[in-house]
């Protein structure tokens, strides 16, 4: 007799041809005793008896038989008819009577006599081929309430088991129909107070010896979602000591309706909102079921968690899929009889080892050797080419947005930002070795540390699975050196070509090639720097910035010195409002697009940056036109949105006509809450996710949707993996990341697509739903 329900005690990781990858592991953890909501599970043989009692199973089959899967409206119209059918097959009343008899006892376990609330989530397996994934396929249904309901639900899961893209992705992968079942598991709900994230190792330094939780007042949705900033805690994996607490802003909450079950938002009070979201002890036993779990798969996990009441559970624990072992340099650098002399925040992961060379000036940029270590108080453009040079970079001040960080991680050079006093404590000359994933500068030589160039070597050249996104995954890239590893990682583009170092290697400001009428000069530098990485691009799209370039930026330059001084250059004279003022910069920088453009490299396009005005849009267009460049006709043209007045004249600048918006977040975000980015000490302030900032990035993006204009994001913050999701869910067309983070992004963007289909699918079948009701009337 077919085993219809086991329950996750009965459960063990083997058993994944009966209850499939998500029901096993649920059982797993139970069986460890780890504080798992309880639950069952209604086997893959129970679809089985169901598909052959009913008769449909030939049905199905036939309606496969010779399917083209590559035609798109016959997949999805024979898609629309088996899920149909099986909507409309009667459940035969022995198996409803043992799901609802199972439901019932869920409530039992928990004192509950009356409807309670569960999930419904759907575990794919195929029998003979335990190696199958079908991870993410099919539906899920939360906050269902009675036993009716319960068996609907179940019905719907197994109806989702032929949707369109799962049909594709099986005939795609060979896997037959016939071998193809599907397990639902029935859990009870848990009504959050707090939730979030942890990992069992640190993914943002992928240090394996921390422990990282993220959390949020009521269901996990907010974090999973990026509708919240959540607070951070980072707990040592060995002694379980709490290293750090990062309370965020955070002015919502998701929770669920007690009357519909549906989730909604709900305003903070206003001592939740002063509140640490986790008490320390909560923090502990979070981190202390986190190394529980990861000692018993013996690798690093991803898990979600939930506290409701007293009550500390899991919800779900699967492998970090971007976690590196630890280089062996790495290891020894650890190991003990270091002496630290410095320490600040981790800017650009990676170890390098060399000389000190502490740069006070600009002109002291000649010390900078081939594998030394740079030492300066904060980075300007002029350092870039000296900045190339070095091993390793280490300075007093900025925070994560400020240039070094910026251009280090481009590079791929261990950098550390922030020390405070480097200059001082490090001596030229000095032998260190810099820890940049850890933040440390030790004493010595502590390892044999690679070459440069393999030091670099942050970036992912190769992925072992290409991850295919309907959001577009680009990448920053301002360096034609390193085109051709940045187009390696597989992004989709360039969100961002900043020619400021383009500028910086050519030794001459633009207006100095102005002032000697060498516009010609400054043409052809520019033309050989884009179209090297609009070569290594090719096919894809290149997004350039005219010229930013502040006056307090580049002196070094031959020409730098005669630029004005400003009591604050950061909101001066720079940008689009220079170039219109300028026009010959402008001019020589849309000729450079044009001929590339006529060399036959035409994936090239331009926007123009700091814009608060539509007449900016509008002259730079005119002033485009005169060089013979049609916008929106020869070329993408677009602009940055990096100050509030862009955001809140959007609709105007869409009217104006562009192609695209692109977000730079690091000047939105400083611009919006009031706050020095290169400040050390407010660095802990500037938050990219604070819901200010996030409320103008969902206004222009709806906007732009209503324009049929793209919307993209250029800014630091596009590495982020919490901001990837938030702009997934509101809509984003592209993402641009940092070189070494286009892997990471690709596979948040993927899993949040992911989740968002699966919530459009559950929504379909709730309108078969209603149509089956409405037939039977």
């Amino acid at each position: 007799m077919t085993e219809r329900i086991k329950w996750f005690k009965e459960i063990h990781k083997e058993d994944v041809s009966i209850v499939g990858g998500k029901g096993a592991n649920l059982g797993e953890m139970s069986n460890i005793g780890l504080p798992i909501p309880p639950g069952f599970v209604i086997t893959a043989q129970t679809y089985k008896e169901f598909i052959e009692k009913t008769k449909i199973k030939d049905k199905i089959l036939d309606m496969l038989k010779d399917l083209d899967k590559e035609d798109t409206a016959k997949l999805q119209k024979v898609s629309d008819n088996i899920q149909k059918l099986i909507i409309a097959a009667p459940i035969p009343q022995e198996i409803q009577d043992e799901i609802i008899k199972n439901y019932v006892l869920i409530g039992a376990k928990k004192g509950q006599t009356t409807e309670f609330w569960v999930a419904c989530r759907s575990s794919a397996t195929a029998e003979d081929l335990p190696e199958a994934s079908f991870a993410g396929q099919q539906a899920t249904f939360l906050n269902i309430k009675g036993a009716k309901n319960v068996v609907q639900a179940t019905r719907e899961c197994w109806a989702s088991l032929f949707t369109a893209r799962a049909i594709y992705y099986r005939a795609k992968n060979n896997f037959p129909t016939d071998k193809v079942f599907i397990a639902v598991v029935v859990q009870k709900m848990v009504n959050s107070d707090k939730s979030g994230v942890m990992f069992s190792i640190n993914p943002s330094t992928n240090n394996e010896n921390e422990i990282m939780i993220e959390s949020a007042f009521g269901l996990g949705e907010a974090v999973v979602s990026g509708a919240v900033n959540p607070d951070l805690y980072i707990i040592d994996k060995e002694t379980l000591k709490i290293k750090k607490i990062e309370t965020k802003e955070q002015k919502i909450k998701i929770i669920k309706d007690p009357k519909t079950g549906k989730t909604v938002e709900k305003k903070l009070t206003v001592a939740e909102e002063k509140q640490q979201v986790c008490n320390d002890k909560e923090i502990l036993e979070l981190a202390r079921l986190s190394k529980l779990i990861e000692k018993h798969y013996g690798k690093p996990q991803d898990m979600e968690w939930a506290i409701e009441g007293p009550d500390v559970m899991i919800v779900q624990a699967r492998p970090v899929t971007t976690f590196k072992k630890t280089s062996a340099e790495e290891e020894t650098v650890k190991e003990g009889a270091a002496k630290m002399l410095v320490k600040g925040e981790t800017a650009s992961p990676g170890v390098a080892a060399g000389p000190v060379r502490i740069v006070h000036d600009l002109n002291e940029l000649d010390k900078v050797k081939k594998g030394d270590i740079m030492v300066t108080t904060m980075t300007t453009p002029d350092m870039v080419p000296a900045m190339q040079k070095a091993a390793g970079i280490v300075t007093d001040e900025g925070g994560m947005t400020c240039h070094a960080a910026i251009v280090s991680r481009e590079m791929g050079i261990p950098c550390i930002v922030g020390t405070r006093n480097s200059t001082k404590v490090l001596k030229d000359g000095q032998i260190v070795t810099v820890h940049a994933t850890h933040g440390i500068v030790y004493e010595g030589k502590l390892a044999e540390v690679a070459k440069k160039a393999e030091a670099a070597q942050t970036i992912v050249s190769a992925t072992p699975q290409e991850i295919i996104t309907a959001t577009a995954v680009k990448v920053i890239c301002d360096l034609p050196d390193f085109a051709e590893k940045a187009a390696a990682t597989g992004a989709d583009g360039v969100g961002l070509v900043r020619i400021e170092i383009m500028i910086a290697n050519g030794g001459i400001h633009p207006a100095e090639y102005i002032r000697q009428n060498k516009d010609e000069d400054y043409i052809k530098l520019l033309m050989d720097g884009i179209g090297g990485i609009a070569r290594a691009f090719h096919g894809k799209p290149v997004w350039v910035r005219t010229s930013d370039i502040r006056t307090d930026e580049y002196r070094n330059l031959k020409g730098g010195d005669k630029e004005p001084k400003e009591t604050d250059p950061m909101i001066g004279w720079h940008a689009i409002r220079r170039g219109l003022d300028e026009p010959r910069i402008l001019k020589a920088e849309f000729e450079a697009i044009k001929r590339l453009h006529q060399q036959g490299i035409t994936n090239v396009g331009v926007m123009i940056p700091f814009v608060i005005r539509t007449r900016e849009v509008r002259e730079a267009k005119r002033i485009m036109r005169e060089v013979g460049l049609e916008p929106q006709e020869d070329l993408e043209f677009g602009v940055m949105v990096e100050t509030p007045a862009a955001c809140w004249v959007i609709e105007d600048i869409c009217k104006e006509g562009i192609d695209f918006v692109s977000f730079g977040t690091n000047d939105l975000t400083q611009l919006t809450l009031g706050i020095d980015r290169n400040n050390e000490r407010i660095s802990k302030l500037f938050d990219e996710m604070h819901a200010a900032v996030l409320g103008e990035i969902k206004m222009v993006v709806e906007t732009c949707k209503k324009y049929n204009v793209q919307s993209s994001i250029c800014g630091q913050a596009g590495s982020r993996p919490e901001m990837a999701k938030f702009l997934v869910g509101i809509g984003i067309d592209s993402i641009s990341a940092n070189p070494d983070a286009v892997h990471e992004i690709k596979e948040v963007v993927a899993r949040t697509e992911q989740r968002l289909l699966l919530d459009a699918e559950r929504e379909e079948l709730k309108e078969l739903r209603k149509a089956k009701l409405k037939n039977k009337r």
